[in-house]
Protein backbone atom coordinates (compact mmCIF):
# COMPACT_ATOMS: atom_id res chain seq x y z
CA UNK A 1 0.00 0.00 0.00
CA UNK A 2 3.21 2.84 1.07
CA UNK A 3 4.29 2.06 -2.61
CA UNK A 4 1.21 2.89 -4.58
CA UNK A 5 0.84 5.84 -1.96
CA UNK A 6 3.97 6.83 -2.96
CA UNK A 7 3.48 6.17 -6.56
CA UNK A 8 0.49 7.88 -6.61
CA UNK A 9 1.89 10.79 -4.36
CA UNK A 10 4.67 11.56 -7.18
CA UNK A 11 2.59 11.32 -10.14
CA UNK A 12 -0.50 13.76 -9.03
CA UNK A 13 2.04 16.55 -7.97
CA UNK A 14 4.00 15.88 -11.54
CA UNK A 15 2.33 19.08 -13.44
CA UNK A 16 2.26 22.82 -13.27
CA UNK A 17 0.62 24.77 -10.92
CA UNK A 18 0.23 27.80 -12.80
CA UNK A 19 3.09 29.64 -10.73
CA UNK A 20 2.81 33.20 -12.75
CA UNK A 21 6.21 32.24 -14.40
CA UNK A 22 7.84 30.89 -17.36
CA UNK A 23 11.21 30.62 -19.18
CA UNK A 24 11.87 34.11 -19.37
CA UNK A 25 11.59 35.16 -15.83
CA UNK A 26 14.54 36.17 -14.00
CA UNK A 27 15.91 35.22 -10.65
CA UNK A 28 14.46 39.10 -9.28
CA UNK A 29 10.78 38.17 -10.42
CA UNK A 30 10.73 35.13 -8.85
CA UNK A 31 12.44 36.08 -5.20
CA UNK A 32 10.54 40.04 -5.34
CA UNK A 33 8.46 40.19 -1.78
CA UNK A 34 10.89 37.27 -0.18
CA UNK A 35 12.24 38.02 3.06
CA UNK A 36 14.88 35.78 4.47
CA UNK A 37 16.16 37.50 7.28
CA UNK A 38 17.15 35.16 9.86
CA UNK A 39 17.42 32.24 7.33
CA UNK A 40 20.86 30.26 6.94
CA UNK A 41 21.36 28.92 3.26
CA UNK A 42 24.51 27.16 1.86
CA UNK A 43 24.81 27.09 -1.75
CA UNK A 44 27.64 24.89 -3.38
CA UNK A 45 28.97 26.14 -6.66
CA UNK A 46 27.79 29.36 -4.87
CA UNK A 47 30.91 31.91 -6.74
CA UNK A 48 30.35 31.30 -10.77
CA UNK A 49 27.20 31.02 -12.93
CA UNK A 50 23.72 30.65 -11.61
CA UNK A 51 25.31 29.68 -8.41
CA UNK A 52 26.51 32.74 -7.86
CA UNK A 53 23.34 34.44 -9.18
CA UNK A 54 21.65 32.57 -6.42
CA UNK A 55 24.00 33.64 -3.12
CA UNK A 56 23.50 37.11 -4.20
CA UNK A 57 19.61 36.83 -4.11
CA UNK A 58 19.45 35.15 -1.23
CA UNK A 59 21.72 37.53 0.13
CA UNK A 60 19.79 40.56 -0.47
CA UNK A 61 16.33 38.87 0.65
CA UNK A 62 18.38 38.55 3.96
CA UNK A 63 19.30 35.03 4.30
CA UNK A 64 23.41 34.35 5.83
CA UNK A 65 24.86 32.09 2.92
CA UNK A 66 27.53 30.10 3.21
CA UNK A 67 29.16 29.26 -0.22
CA UNK A 68 31.50 25.77 0.15
CA UNK A 69 34.15 26.50 -2.57
CA UNK A 70 36.93 23.95 -3.67
CA UNK A 71 38.98 27.10 -5.14
CA UNK A 72 38.40 29.92 -2.15
CA UNK A 73 40.23 32.02 -3.80
CA UNK A 74 38.38 32.46 -6.45
CA UNK A 75 35.37 32.21 -4.24
CA UNK A 76 36.16 35.43 -1.98
CA UNK A 77 37.27 36.80 -5.14
CA UNK A 78 33.81 36.38 -7.36
CA UNK A 79 31.77 37.23 -3.96
CA UNK A 80 33.70 40.49 -3.07
CA UNK A 81 31.07 42.85 -2.15
CA UNK A 82 28.23 40.24 -1.35
CA UNK A 83 26.74 41.03 2.02
CA UNK A 84 26.54 38.44 4.99
CA UNK A 85 27.80 35.21 3.39
CA UNK A 86 31.24 32.88 4.04
CA UNK A 87 33.44 31.11 2.04
CA UNK A 88 34.21 27.81 3.41
CA UNK A 89 36.62 25.11 1.82
CA UNK A 90 34.73 22.06 0.26
CA UNK A 91 35.53 19.40 -2.20
CA UNK A 92 32.60 17.17 -3.22
CA UNK A 93 35.41 14.80 -4.73
CA UNK A 94 36.67 14.46 -1.05
CA UNK A 95 34.93 12.43 1.26
CA UNK A 96 37.09 13.46 4.33
CA UNK A 97 36.41 16.95 3.00
CA UNK A 98 32.81 16.77 3.07
CA UNK A 99 32.60 15.24 6.54
CA UNK A 100 34.81 18.11 7.61
CA UNK A 101 32.59 21.03 6.16
CA UNK A 102 29.66 19.29 7.66
CA UNK A 103 31.41 18.88 11.31
CA UNK A 104 32.34 22.64 11.28
CA UNK A 105 28.83 23.38 10.30
CA UNK A 106 26.91 21.58 12.87
CA UNK A 107 29.35 22.49 15.41
CA UNK A 108 27.83 26.24 15.34
CA UNK A 109 24.49 24.44 16.82
CA UNK A 110 22.57 26.78 13.50
CA UNK A 111 19.45 25.27 11.81
CA UNK A 112 19.67 25.16 8.29
CA UNK A 113 16.72 26.03 5.75
CA UNK A 114 18.20 25.69 2.75
CA UNK A 115 20.72 23.58 1.27
CA UNK A 116 21.04 24.14 -2.27
CA UNK A 117 23.09 21.55 -4.06
CA UNK A 118 24.52 23.07 -7.26
CA UNK A 119 27.79 22.47 -7.78
CA UNK A 120 28.28 20.28 -11.05
CA UNK A 121 30.70 19.53 -13.61
CA UNK A 122 29.71 18.17 -17.58
CA UNK A 123 31.86 17.20 -20.55
CA UNK A 124 34.84 15.62 -18.46
CA UNK A 125 36.79 13.10 -19.43
CA UNK A 126 36.85 9.71 -17.81
CA UNK A 127 38.16 11.10 -14.69
CA UNK A 128 37.69 9.01 -10.88
CA UNK A 129 37.74 10.18 -7.25
CA UNK A 130 39.72 9.40 -4.71
CA UNK A 131 37.45 5.96 -3.44
CA UNK A 132 37.78 5.35 -7.51
CA UNK A 133 34.40 6.56 -8.40
CA UNK A 134 33.67 8.43 -12.29
CA UNK A 135 33.34 12.11 -11.16
CA UNK A 136 30.66 13.03 -12.69
CA UNK A 137 28.66 10.91 -10.24
CA UNK A 138 31.03 11.55 -7.49
CA UNK A 139 30.45 15.59 -7.33
CA UNK A 140 27.22 15.88 -8.72
CA UNK A 141 25.16 13.34 -7.11
CA UNK A 142 27.61 11.29 -4.14
CA UNK A 143 28.81 13.96 -2.35
CA UNK A 144 25.66 16.22 -2.11
CA UNK A 145 24.32 12.99 -0.97
CA UNK A 146 26.75 12.38 1.60
CA UNK A 147 27.12 16.30 2.55
CA UNK A 148 23.00 16.08 3.15
CA UNK A 149 23.05 13.28 5.21
CA UNK A 150 26.10 14.69 7.40
CA UNK A 151 23.42 18.45 7.63
CA UNK A 152 21.03 16.26 8.63
CA UNK A 153 20.20 16.95 11.97
CA UNK A 154 20.89 20.87 10.96
CA UNK A 155 18.08 20.36 8.49
CA UNK A 156 15.48 18.74 11.03
CA UNK A 157 16.24 21.53 13.60
CA UNK A 158 15.13 24.57 10.72
CA UNK A 159 11.74 23.09 11.07
CA UNK A 160 10.81 23.95 7.88
CA UNK A 161 13.95 23.45 5.30
CA UNK A 162 14.24 22.70 1.73
CA UNK A 163 16.87 20.75 -0.19
CA UNK A 164 17.23 22.05 -3.85
CA UNK A 165 18.95 19.47 -6.13
CA UNK A 166 20.40 21.18 -9.83
CA UNK A 167 19.64 18.84 -12.36
CA UNK A 168 19.44 19.28 -15.69
CA UNK A 169 17.18 18.32 -18.92
CA UNK A 170 20.10 16.21 -19.18
CA UNK A 171 18.81 13.25 -17.43
CA UNK A 172 16.82 12.46 -20.44
CA UNK A 173 20.63 11.34 -21.99
CA UNK A 174 20.42 8.36 -19.60
CA UNK A 175 18.85 6.22 -16.93
CA UNK A 176 20.86 5.21 -13.79
CA UNK A 177 23.01 2.36 -14.94
CA UNK A 178 22.73 0.47 -11.13
CA UNK A 179 24.95 -2.26 -12.94
CA UNK A 180 27.74 -0.32 -13.93
CA UNK A 181 27.79 3.31 -12.44
CA UNK A 182 31.65 3.70 -12.66
CA UNK A 183 31.84 2.88 -16.33
CA UNK A 184 34.43 -0.32 -15.06
CA UNK A 185 32.68 -2.48 -17.91
CA UNK A 186 31.51 -0.13 -20.56
CA UNK A 187 33.01 2.28 -22.74
CA UNK A 188 33.18 6.15 -21.18
CA UNK A 189 30.83 8.30 -23.12
CA UNK A 190 31.13 11.39 -20.88
CA UNK A 191 27.56 12.61 -21.92
CA UNK A 192 26.47 9.38 -20.31
CA UNK A 193 28.20 10.01 -17.65
CA UNK A 194 26.21 13.35 -17.18
CA UNK A 195 22.80 12.29 -18.03
CA UNK A 196 23.42 9.44 -15.56
CA UNK A 197 24.43 11.93 -12.73
CA UNK A 198 21.19 14.24 -13.18
CA UNK A 199 19.21 11.40 -13.25
CA UNK A 200 20.50 10.31 -9.71
CA UNK A 201 19.88 14.23 -8.60
CA UNK A 202 16.14 13.37 -9.41
CA UNK A 203 16.39 10.55 -7.95
CA UNK A 204 17.76 11.40 -5.00
CA UNK A 205 15.57 14.38 -4.61
CA UNK A 206 12.15 11.62 -5.08
CA UNK A 207 13.12 9.56 -2.15
CA UNK A 208 14.83 12.60 0.04
CA UNK A 209 11.30 14.12 0.17
CA UNK A 210 9.49 11.22 1.25
CA UNK A 211 12.08 10.49 3.89
CA UNK A 212 12.11 14.10 4.93
CA UNK A 213 8.46 15.63 4.75
CA UNK A 214 8.00 13.79 8.41
CA UNK A 215 10.49 16.20 9.52
CA UNK A 216 9.58 19.08 7.88
CA UNK A 217 12.38 18.86 5.28
CA UNK A 218 11.00 19.14 1.31
CA UNK A 219 13.14 18.53 -1.71
CA UNK A 220 13.27 19.63 -5.04
CA UNK A 221 14.47 19.09 -8.32
CA UNK A 222 14.74 21.55 -11.06
CA UNK A 223 16.74 22.67 -15.01
CA UNK A 224 17.58 25.77 -14.96
CA UNK A 225 17.19 25.93 -18.54
CA UNK A 226 19.99 26.17 -21.28
CA UNK A 227 21.95 29.07 -20.04
CA UNK A 228 24.97 31.10 -21.35
CA UNK A 229 27.85 32.19 -20.10
CA UNK A 230 28.47 29.39 -16.80
CA UNK A 231 31.34 27.71 -16.34
CA UNK A 232 29.84 24.12 -16.89
CA UNK A 233 31.79 23.62 -20.07
CA UNK A 234 35.33 24.70 -19.11
CA UNK A 235 36.95 21.49 -19.62
CA UNK A 236 34.88 20.56 -23.06
CA UNK A 237 37.49 21.61 -25.94
CA UNK A 238 36.17 24.63 -28.41
CA UNK A 239 36.39 22.10 -31.27
CA UNK A 240 33.46 20.31 -29.71
CA UNK A 241 31.21 23.32 -29.26
CA UNK A 242 32.37 24.77 -32.95
CA UNK A 243 31.33 20.73 -34.07
CA UNK A 244 27.93 21.83 -32.73
CA UNK A 245 27.44 24.61 -34.59
CA UNK A 246 27.65 27.04 -31.39
CA UNK A 247 30.65 28.35 -31.97
CA UNK A 248 32.42 30.32 -34.62
CA UNK A 249 36.41 29.98 -35.18
CA UNK A 250 37.47 32.09 -32.81
CA UNK A 251 35.42 30.23 -30.46
CA UNK A 252 32.55 33.17 -30.05
CA UNK A 253 29.21 32.16 -29.72
CA UNK A 254 27.02 32.89 -32.80
CA UNK A 255 24.64 35.73 -32.10
CA UNK A 256 21.54 33.82 -33.16
CA UNK A 257 22.46 30.97 -30.76
CA UNK A 258 22.90 32.84 -27.71
CA UNK A 259 19.73 34.97 -28.27
CA UNK A 260 17.94 31.07 -27.97
CA UNK A 261 19.89 30.91 -24.23
CA UNK A 262 18.99 32.05 -20.71
CA UNK A 263 20.73 34.70 -19.35
CA UNK A 264 22.20 33.93 -15.76
CA UNK A 265 19.25 35.46 -13.82
CA UNK A 266 16.88 33.79 -16.06
CA UNK A 267 18.87 30.85 -15.45
CA UNK A 268 19.01 31.14 -11.55
CA UNK A 269 15.24 31.78 -11.39
CA UNK A 270 13.95 28.02 -11.22
CA UNK A 271 16.49 27.61 -8.25
CA UNK A 272 15.72 30.38 -6.26
CA UNK A 273 11.50 29.67 -6.96
CA UNK A 274 11.87 26.35 -5.45
CA UNK A 275 13.99 27.32 -2.70
CA UNK A 276 11.52 30.17 -1.59
CA UNK A 277 8.31 30.06 -3.05
CA UNK A 278 5.15 29.93 -1.41
CA UNK A 279 3.06 27.93 -3.83
CA UNK A 280 5.31 24.69 -3.08
CA UNK A 281 4.15 24.74 0.50
CA UNK A 282 3.12 21.14 1.19
CA UNK A 283 5.14 19.83 -2.13
CA UNK A 284 7.87 18.13 -2.30
CA UNK A 285 9.52 15.52 -4.44
CA UNK A 286 9.01 16.88 -7.79
CA UNK A 287 11.23 18.45 -10.63
CA UNK A 288 10.65 21.82 -11.40
CA UNK A 289 11.49 24.21 -14.85
CA UNK A 290 10.88 27.87 -16.06
CA UNK A 291 9.85 29.23 -12.43
CA UNK A 292 7.00 26.04 -12.69
CA UNK A 293 6.45 22.06 -11.75
CA UNK A 294 7.37 20.30 -14.93
CA UNK A 295 4.82 18.18 -17.11
CA UNK A 296 5.79 14.64 -17.35
CA UNK A 297 7.64 13.31 -20.51
CA UNK A 298 5.46 10.31 -21.63
CA UNK A 299 7.04 10.81 -25.42
CA UNK A 300 4.12 13.78 -25.68
CA UNK A 301 7.26 16.57 -25.73
CA UNK A 302 8.98 17.24 -29.76
CA UNK A 303 12.38 18.16 -28.24
CA UNK A 304 14.16 20.35 -30.69
CA UNK A 305 17.62 20.77 -29.91
CA UNK A 306 18.18 23.71 -31.54
CA UNK A 307 15.08 25.56 -29.90
CA UNK A 308 16.18 25.34 -26.42
CA UNK A 309 12.85 26.03 -24.88
CA UNK A 310 11.42 22.58 -25.87
CA UNK A 311 14.26 20.79 -23.84
CA UNK A 312 11.67 20.16 -21.01
CA UNK A 313 9.64 17.61 -19.04
CA UNK A 314 10.81 15.36 -16.51
CA UNK A 315 11.27 11.05 -17.59
CA UNK A 316 9.29 8.63 -15.43
CA UNK A 317 12.18 6.55 -14.83
CA UNK A 318 14.10 9.32 -13.21
CA UNK A 319 11.73 10.27 -10.59
CA UNK A 320 10.23 6.20 -10.15
CA UNK A 321 10.13 5.53 -6.44
CA UNK A 322 11.87 2.16 -6.85
CA UNK A 323 14.75 3.23 -8.38
CA UNK A 324 14.54 6.10 -5.84
CA UNK A 325 15.05 3.57 -3.29
CA UNK A 326 17.25 1.65 -5.01
CA UNK A 327 19.79 4.74 -5.84
CA UNK A 328 19.35 5.61 -2.16
CA UNK A 329 20.88 2.05 -0.76
CA UNK A 330 23.17 2.35 -3.48
CA UNK A 331 24.55 5.89 -2.93
CA UNK A 332 24.88 4.57 1.29
CA UNK A 333 27.02 1.43 0.20
CA UNK A 334 28.96 3.93 -2.18
CA UNK A 335 29.44 6.56 0.11
CA UNK A 336 29.68 4.48 3.37
CA UNK A 337 27.37 6.62 4.97
CA UNK A 338 24.27 5.30 6.46
CA UNK A 339 21.51 8.21 6.37
CA UNK A 340 18.54 7.00 7.90
CA UNK A 341 16.51 10.54 7.85
CA UNK A 342 15.00 9.99 11.58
Amino acid sequence: MEQKETNKYNRTLQQPIGSGFNATSTSNDVIKGVDLTGKIAIVTGGYAGIGLETVKLLSRAGAKVIVPARDVAKAKKNLDGVKNIAVEHLDLMNPESIDAFARNFLETNSPLHLLINNAGIMWVPLQRDLRGYESQLATNHLGHFQLTAKLWPALKQANGARVVNVSSFGHQMAPFDFEDPNFEHRQYETLQGYGQSKTANNLFTVELDHRGRYFGVRAFSLHPGSVNGTDLGRVAPMALFQQMGTHDENGEIYPEVAKKLKTIPQGAATTLWCATSQKLEGKGGVYCENGDIAELDLGNIDHQYDNPLTLRGVTPYSIDPENAKRLWQLSEEMTKVIFTAD
